[in-house]
């Protein structure tokens, strides 16, 4: 395998553990001045956004296969909630959440790659 093509394990799991601290990081705040029912807003959108900006941090960081790097980031994401929970039953919402840090994860890593490869279009309507 070709120093191009191979896959960067390191990078997609500290992308993916900082993605879930930064998300813990996030709702604390929102948990202890909003209340228990804001968490889960903000724990399924804060699931798309972090991963999606750490598996962009990793994409920018690997020269192939960038939605796979990024894909990574968001399981390694879910695992990390998963292992803190110690794998106790979850709320279909927080389900839902771990869907999003995966899809998150991969649109990082696909806009990181566009980006890379400089085929990102970028419009811009000025008025």
């Amino acid at each position: 395998m070709s120093m191009s093509t191979r896959i960067h394990w390191v990078r997609a799991l500290i992308g993916g553990f900082l993605s879930e601290v930064s998300l813990i990081v996030l709702v604390i705040p929102v948990s202890l001045l909003l209340g228990q029912r804001a968490v889960v807003y903000a724990a399924l959108l804060g699931s798309l956004v972090t991963c999606f900006l750490f598996a962009f941090w990793v994409g920018r960081k690997v020269d192939s296969r960038f939605a796979l790097h990024g894909t990574l980031v968001g399981v390694v994401a879910a695992l990390v909630y998963v292992g803190l929970t110690l794998g106790r039953p979850e709320p279909s919402a927080y389900l839902v959440a771990h869907v999003l840090k995966i899809l998150g994860g991969a649109a990082g890593g696909f806009v990181a790659g566009r980006q890379r490869r400089g085929t990102g279009t970028v419009v811009a309507d000025v008025r």
